[in-house]
């Protein structure tokens, strides 16, 4: 049985962890939530439709914003096709509304119920409708309700946050691969700088700027990519034919990448670029979810076939484990390690193109400690550091629960200096786990 619940809490524990912390969150930050735009719009035609009586005569009233012209625009339709008579519709101020019942009670023509909005339900001039316009009669005021709801579970609060932790989630795939095969990649964040600024740079001077084409763009955002998968095939090549630790190495190529992008940058953004570019960034696709976070979906799906299901994969786990070992065994150890630090220079690559289409500019600023980030998403989700264990999902799971971090304090208004704390908190205690897990402790052995 002690055996059973272990194996479960190694295989499922940052699950049942990340189900945790959605569930205080949302408690969290339960609060008085009243729907908006066409749910609103919704909510209150089935309360009018409802009420009975034969076409009702409605006066809908909102202010001029975007979210409540809509919920006029949705209503009224709504209305109309349930065969409820729209008298008028009043889009602006109190005086907009007390201008609309002063021409409804000059006309001599009545009223059932005025449909407002949460704000402008509140305005005086529906304080006292019967004595102020007797001949619009004493029409009832009809609102969105309110209902309990925590602010972490809302739909677009939960979109934001799978769009918030695509890029580094996608770059965690290929350091879950590095750390896997023993070893470790500093140069990330500086990758997507200088990915995010060549690809602005190259669409600025060679492409068209504001005029460049899907093709263009596409080009230059390949280029960009390209030269990160050299920079990581160099990294590679450094530690593999010299045996040069990892962390110098990357450490390395992590202060030249950034020098290149403030270079290449001149020290400022490169904002000059089409609107068309951030389809990838915040573009929405299938059930409005965004590109970016379709793209992160389809390279995990990629990354567990080829981590589970392929000789590449089980390479990865044999020279992380043990290289001599692996070496002894007949496997290709440097051409293995040389596909980890390419592979994760690529997709650092692609984020820095997903960074600069989600902020439609380059600057060599962007990335600044994304490292670190996707070093705890990969610890958090069960990689060991010493190489030889861990599974893409478990690091999917990582970049969720930190993402979750943030948002569930960024919600519950704590500072971010607090944040980061947590933060390495969490980071600390998952590598502890680990080490407590694996019987390295206490100079390496067990208690006892």
């Amino acid at each position: 049985m002690t055996r059973l619940l272990s194996r479960f809490l190694a295989d499922y524990g940052m699950i049942l962890v990340l189900a945790l912390l959605c569930a205080f969150f949302s408690v969290a930050t339960l609060s008085e939530q009243s729907p908006t735009g066409e749910a609103a719009a919704r909510q209150v035609a089935r309360s009018i439709e409802g009420s009975g009586g034969n076409a009702p005569r409605v006066l809908i009233v909102a202010r001029d914003e975007a979210s409540e012209t809509l919920f006029a625009t949705k209503l009224q339709s709504a209305l109309e096709a349930g065969g409820v008579t729209v008298v008028g519709v009043a889009i602006g101020e109190p005086k907009d509304a007390r201008a609309a019942l002063q021409k409804l009670a000059t006309a001599n023509e009545s009223l059932d119920a005025i449909a407002c909005t949460r704000t402008t339900a509140a305005w005086r001039v529906f304080t006292d409708l019967k004595a102020d316009f007797p001949a619009v009669g004493d029409p009832r005021l009809v609102q969105p309700t309110t209902e309990k709801w925590p602010n972490f579970l809302k739909s677009e609060n939960l979109v934001n946050i799978a769009n918030q932790i695509a890029v580094i989630a996608i770059l965690a795939v290929g350091m879950t691969m590095v750390i896997i095969a023993g070893g470790i990649d500093l140069s990330v964040g500086s990758l997507i700088a200088l990915s995010a600024v060549l690809a602005a740079r190259l669409i600025r001077d060679y492409a068209g700027a504001e005029q460049a084409t899907a093709v263009g763009m596409t080009v230059a955002c390949l280029a960009a990519i390209g030269v990160c998968g050299l920079i990581g095939a160099f990294s590679s090549g450094i530690i593999t034919l010299f045996g040069i630790p990892p962390f110098i190495v990357t450490l390395a190529t992590m202060l030249v990448a950034s020098g290149l992008a403030y270079l290449l940058a001149a020290g400022q953004s490169i904002y000059q670029l089409p609107d068309s570019f951030v389809w990838l960034g915040r573009g929405e696709g299938l059930w409005n979810i965004p590109n970016a976070v379709w793209l992160m979906v389809f390279l995990y799906c990629a990354a567990h076939v080829l981590m589970s299901r392929m000789r590449l994969g089980r390479y990865l786990y044999a020279v992380g484990g043990n290289r001599e070992a692996a070496r002894l065994s007949g496997v290709p150890v440097w051409r293995v390690l040389m596909f980890a630090y390419v592979a994760n220079s690529l997709l650092a690559g692609l984020g820095g193109v997903i960074m600069a289409s989600q902020l439609k500019s380059g600057s060599a600023t962007y990335g600044n400690m994304y490292e670190l980030y996707v070093i705890a998403a990969v610890v958090v989700g069960g990689t060991s550091l010493s190489g030889g264990q861990g599974k893409m999902f478990g690091t999917l799971i990582g970049a969720f629960t930190i993402a979750v971090i943030q948002n569930g304090m960024n919600l519950t208004n704590i500072e971010s200096y607090t944040q980061k704390v947590v933060l390495g908190c969490v980071i600390l205690g998952a590598v502890l786990v680990d080490k407590v897990r694996h019987g390295h402790w206490l100079g390496g052995g067990h208690r006892g």
